[in-house]
Order: structure tokens, then C-alpha cells, then sequence
């Protein structure tokens, strides 16, 4: 099974930046994806952006993460 994180864009350089959820910043690659904004939340899988999610969903996904 595979799981993608939510996590909130911060820096864009390209087809790569940096996101974070918490404390937890990460490098990404965000190749796969087009129209991908600062500010806004990605479902992150081994180092690259696979979707956009809504920040209210994405806070609700990492409130049931954090509860496991």
C-alpha cells in the first residue's frame, strides 16, 4: 500500500521546492503535477507531488495521522 501525505507547499524553484507538515520540511519535486502554487497543499509519495488536496482536508488527513 502506498500513502501520500499532505503537506503545504513553501518554496518553489522550478519543478522543484521545498514542502512541510509540522516541523518536517522536505525537498520536492513537483515535475508531475502543473500549476502548483506557494501556499497551497500537494499529496506527497517518495519525494514527488502527485495531486492537490484542499487545505481543509489536508489538516483533517494529518489530525487522523497524527491520532494512529
Amino acid at each position: 500500500m502506498c500513502l501520500g501525505i499532505p503537506m503545504k507547499v513553501i518554496k518553489i524553484d522550478g519543478d522543484e521546492g521545498v514542502v512541510e507538515s509540522g516541523a518536517l520540511r522536505k525537498k520536492a519535486n513537483f515535475s508531475l503535477m502543473k500549476n502548483v502554487k506557494q501556499g497551497e497543499y500537494i499529496l506527497m509519495h517518495a519525494g514527488f507531488a502527485i495531486g492537490k488536496i484542499k487545505g481543509s482536508e489536508a489538516r483533517k488527513t494529518l489530525r487522523a495521522l497524527r491520532d494512529l
